[in-house]
């Protein structure tokens, strides 16, 4: 699928990305070499690297003070015991304040140690749902209107797509 940039007067859009340590894949790899492949020399890629999951809003926080980036990708993996899916929420909760105080889009790329059937099913998911949440993000920070066309068609990131649901007649 080739997606189009808008035309920003020949700036290029600027999209940081925050990873950590915890993750068990280095999902940045996955989220930079997608957007080099689908937008070439038209994105800024800025990363920082942080510990974990609750560590994420505040390193977008720093990122955004010191390169004013259009949008961000914000990279995690929570564990699977009960504590690491709390933790997880609480990350998700400082992500959602960090947006609002940025006000810019911060796309939270979580994959939970629980999700995959075994470690290829896992890295699996880290890689699909990463490399299309770095699409999003590019789109978002770019033309947003591009998303439009995929509303309500059962978009899914880290699996296959759910599909659309038609009426049916009766």
């Amino acid at each position: 699928m080739k997606l189009v940039i808008a035309e920003k007067t020949g700036k290029k859009a600027r999209i940081g990305i925050v990873d950590t340590m915890f993750a068990r894949v280095d999902m940045a790899s996955f989220a930079i070499d997608q957007i080099n492949r689908d937008f070439p020399g038209k994105v800024q890629i800025f990363r920082s690297t942080v510990p974990g999951v609750k560590d994420l809003a505040v390193g977008c926080l720093l990122l955004h003070k010191q390169k004013k980036c259009d949008a961000y990708l914000t990279l995690g993996m929570v564990g699977k015991e009960k504590i690491d899916t709390q933790c997880g929420h609480e990350a998700s909760i400082g992500i959602q304040m960090a947006k609002l105080a940025i006000g810019r889009h911060i796309i939270e790329v979580f994959v939970h140690e629980w999700e995959g059937r075994n470690e290829s099913d896992l890295y699996s998911i880290f890689e699909d749902r990463t490399r299309k949440h770095a699409v999003n993000a590019v789109l978002l920070a770019s033309n947003p209107g591009a998303l439009v066309k995929f509303a309500g068609t059962g978009k899914r990131q880290g699996r296959r797509d759910a599909g659309q649901i038609h009426k049916q007649n009766r």
